[in-house]
């Protein structure tokens, strides 16, 4: 086992995985911004200046009962919330993320096809065989 971790530390597969994963976080930390930051305000706005993060129903009441001007309020409370605005702008952000993956496998994808559609070329015959056919050229003159 310490020999295939060995070997697939080396191929470089872990070090691109890692890179990956940083690469990610830094992306999802990008949209969550571009969600919570940009998008949602104005449509918030739009929708009567409404703040998503903020969109919730009290489904129990705490001690005090409320209502509840936030969502930390609520569960300070011991309220039981269905966060609705934080649903919302979960999908929205998965929704963003999934569509940059699906551009990354897309173009990854189209690079491997046109790949396969060059043509590969010849293999160098063996050292066996340009010796005999040096022979055989030598022969005929």
């Amino acid at each position: 086992m310490l020999k295939e971790f060995k070997e697939f530390a080396i191929k470089g597969n872990m070090l691109d995985m890692a890179v990956g994963i940083v690469i990610g976080a830094a992306f999802s930390a990008i949209v969550s911004s571009m969600v919570d930051d940009i998008i949602m305000p104005p449509i918030g706005l739009i929708l009567g200046n409404v703040d998503f993060s903020e969109l919730f129903l009290v489904l129990k009441q705490g001690m005090p009962e409320g209502p509840y001007p936030t969502v930390d309020a609520a569960k300070a409370a011991g309220a039981v919330t269905w966060n609705l605005g934080l649903f919302v702008n979960a999908m929205v952000k998965f929704t963003i993320v999934a569509f940059a993956l699906f551009i990354v496998v897309k173009g990854v994808n189209r690079l491997r096809r046109e790949e396969k559609a060059k043509p590969a070329e010849p293999a160098k015959p063996p050292r066996q065989e340009l010796l005999l056919e040096e022979i055989r050229d030598l022969l005929k003159k």
